[in-house]
């Protein structure tokens, strides 16, 4: 029996079959996947539904962006609370994707996929109706728990439904294109939210969109399952959660606190001792969460580490850019959102076209000119950094930036799933995943950090002179909007030079943080250019090499 088996629902109890081969529908071209007795299986329409699944969970990645300066007035949040509210989902999601790849393969993709849309739209209700920064930072982790479970369960529904591999690079072109088109896309949905309704419906309106999901997925996707699936990894689990949040609360308090306070230093080493604990259970243990074997393949590797590069790059500055159309160049957040529409638009053009520019170009190239076109935008962005800044400069930077982000995502995307095993496919993908969400929460903590470190200094120096009331300043400081707020209300000379003064310092942490992401681009395009194969390899040739693998010790049971 085959380890990978799909299993169909007909009428009475469910059936399990041997995954037939595919048929192809001489009317529409499809690949049917069939089995005896069973309703025929789509893939397009799988995918469909997959898509619109990776669309919901990617807009809220960013959606928030547009709603930081309102939360900043409502809730009154600092530049970290904003930061931990953007994390906290990308935590959640990037924390909990393995533990669920690996459940997904176990216990079923679909049913996992089914849990996921549950979870998140229950997270969705509760961040809308929260009324202070923790309360919301709490469900903005729900949400992502949720989008764990959904992602790397589609990624293998696709994966299976899609057997031939030139189908299957296409399914994954469309399907990260979406991706991509989500997270630019998040800005405009929450622009146009905001400028009808309050701002937890940036959050209410994914609740009727799951519902539906969920109604298409139960009639539509197959179940499938790896019977042979180890059993989960919960201290692997523990161990990255808590490694991970330790490091990204000393990256993000760190501007607040003091970079060498003694609890930044202390969280900081613990993140780190955490994490090599984490590294070294996974060797040690027989049903890892993180299969490091896989990482022996060079395409898998440099995929994700490209992949967790190439969006700490992207999510860094979507969550730096989207500010500075507010606060510095003065758009509502329903004008901000239009104003980034062009990138998503780029994003969905390129994203289709790269498998076939891998299959001219080489994986290798077309990876390596997505992440340089990232570099090349932002490294744009940050020279181009100035309180006389407009939108038509800012926008060159974004547009290359977008076809970037298309060019790279589906094209790591099929270099991660083509090189292991089709019965793997839930733990594979989980690793993409988290490369994607590690890669966006540490851009968010450590680009935002550098903007926010930049900004309070410069403030700091330009208000020396100045005796203020402690919580004024620590509202002057805390952030640009904050700082925009007191300038208002003051009014007359001494705010105009209150706001020229906070202006100026958050444009020079903007110069910085963008900085930071062109060079992490930048870095990533060479990795890709020294180790990443030109051509993806079968999912037979690793399957065959990864047998042949040893475990090592088992870990205690």
């Amino acid at each position: 029996m085959k380890a990978d088996q799909l299993i169909e629902s007909g009428p009475g109890r469910p059936r399990r079959r041997r995954q037939a081969p595919p048929a192809f529908s001489p009317d529409s071209g499809e690949a049917v996947v069939r089995a005896p007795g069973a309703r025929s299986v789509r893939p397009w329409a799988v995918l469909a539904v997959l898509c619109v699944a990776v669309l919901v969970v990617n807009i809220d990645m960013t959606i928030l962006n547009v709603t930081l300066p309102t939360l900043v007035r409502k809730l009154h949040a600092t530049s970290s609370g904003l930061q931990w509210i953007v994390d906290a989902y990308a935590m959640g999601f990037g924390g909990l994707l393995l533990v669920a790849g690996s459940l997904a393969d176990r216990l079923g993709r679909k049913r996992m996929l089914l849990a996921g849309f549950c979870t998140f739209a229950a997270g969705s209700l509760g961040a809308a109706l929260s009324g202070s920064v923790g309360v919301l930072i709490a469900w903005r982790a729900v949400m992502g728990a949720g989008a764990a479970m959904t992602i790397p369960a589609g990624l293998s529904i696709l994966d299976n439904v899609f057997v031939d591999s030139q189908e299957r690079a296409k399914a994954i072109g469309l399907w990260g294109g979406t991706m991509g088109v989500g997270i630019a896309l998040g800005p405009l949905a929450g622009g146009l939210l905001l400028s009808r309704f309050w701002w937890g419906s940036v959050f209410l309106v994914n609740v009727p969109l799951l519902i539906i999901g969920v109604v298409a997925a139960w009639r539509l996707v197959p179940e499938s399952r790896n019977p042979a699936a180890a059993r989960p990894d919960p201290v692997g689990a523990l161990l990255s959660i808590v490694g991970m949040g330790l490091l990204l609360w000393a990256i993000i308090e760190a501007p607040t606190r003091g970079w060498t306070s003694a609890t930044v230093v202390v969280a900081g080493t613990a993140a780190v001792v955490t994490l090599a604990a984490f590294i070294g259970w996974e060797r040690r243990c027989d049903h890892p969460m993180l299969r490091l074997d896989f990482f022996r393949s060079r395409s898998f590797s440099t995929a994700n580490a490209a992949l967790l590069l190439g969006l700490f790059a992207l999510a860094g500055s979507l969550f730096v850019i989207t500010q500075v159309l507010q606060f510095d160049l003065g758009f509502s957040p329903l004008e901000a959102g239009v104003r980034i529409l062009p990138m998503a638009a780029l994003i969905a053009v390129a994203a289709p076209l790269s498998p076939l520019i891998a299959r001219v170009a080489g994986t290798k190239v077309t990876a390596a000119a997505g992440l340089a076109a990232i570099a090349g935008g932002l490294w744009w962005g940050a020279d181009t950094s100035t309180v006389s800044a407009t939108y038509p400069i800012v926008l060159r930077g974004m547009l290359l930036a977008g076809f970037g982000a298309g060019l790279l995502m589906p094209t790591a995307a099929n270099s991660v799933l083509g090189s292991i095993p089709r019965a793997e496919a839930g733990i594979g993908s989980g690793t993409y995943g988290v490369a994607i969400q590690i890669g966006a929460a540490l851009g968010v903590a450590v680009i935002g950090s550098a903007l926010s470190t930049r900004y309070q200094n410069h403030i700091t120096s330009a208000l020396a002179s100045q005796r203020l009331p402690e919580p004024v300043l620590h509202t002057i400081t805390g952030s640009f909007g904050g700082a925009l707020g007191v300038a208002a209300s003051v009014g007359g000379i001494l705010g105009a030079s209150l706001a020229h003064a906070a202006h100026a310092a958050f444009m020079s942490g903007v110069h910085l943080s963008l900085g930071f992401g062109a060079l992490a681009a930048g870095l990533a395009a060479l990795l890709v250019l020294v180790a990443l194969p030109s051509r993806i390899g079968a999912h037979d040739e690793h399957t065959s090499e990864t047998r042949s693998m040893t475990r090592s010790a088992s870990c205690s049971r």
